[in-house]
């Protein structure tokens, strides 16, 4: 099984940078690619942002390109998501999530953690 643990959200204002981590256990270091994804009220759940482990190749959503940034650390276990010049369409709730096989969906989901950008 693979456990997924995300923090590091809050309340920032418009401008503003935060990092979140994912804590990652279980057999994460053979899935396929790790994800940030987040979902505003009234929104469906869109990614953000995704990296492939084998290769750390990235993609990002056209809205974040430039200023959000995903990496990992191996020896940590942790995914993180960087967000710089956050804007308050930002808002929303972030979910850290594992693709086990190019053939899979996102298959592991942490709980969430919230992001609000005030204006």
């Amino acid at each position: 099984q693979v456990q997924l643990e995300e923090s590091g959200g809050g309340l920032v204002q418009a401008g503003g940078s935060l990092r979140l981590s994912c804590a990652t256990s279980g057999r994460t270091s053979s899935a396929y690619a790790m994800a940030w994804l987040r979902q505003a009220p009234g929104k469906e759940r869109e990614l953000v942002a995704r990296i492939r482990l084998s290769t750390g190749s990235t993609v990002y959503a056209d809205s974040v390109k430039g200023r959000f940034t995903i990496s990992r650390d191996n020896a940590k276990n942790t995914v993180y998501l960087q967000m710089n010049s956050l804007k308050p369409e930002d808002t929303a709730v972030y979910y850290c999530a594992a693709q086990m096989s190019i053939l899979r969906k996102y298959e592991y989901w942490g709980q969430g953690t919230q992001v609000t950008v005030s204006s």
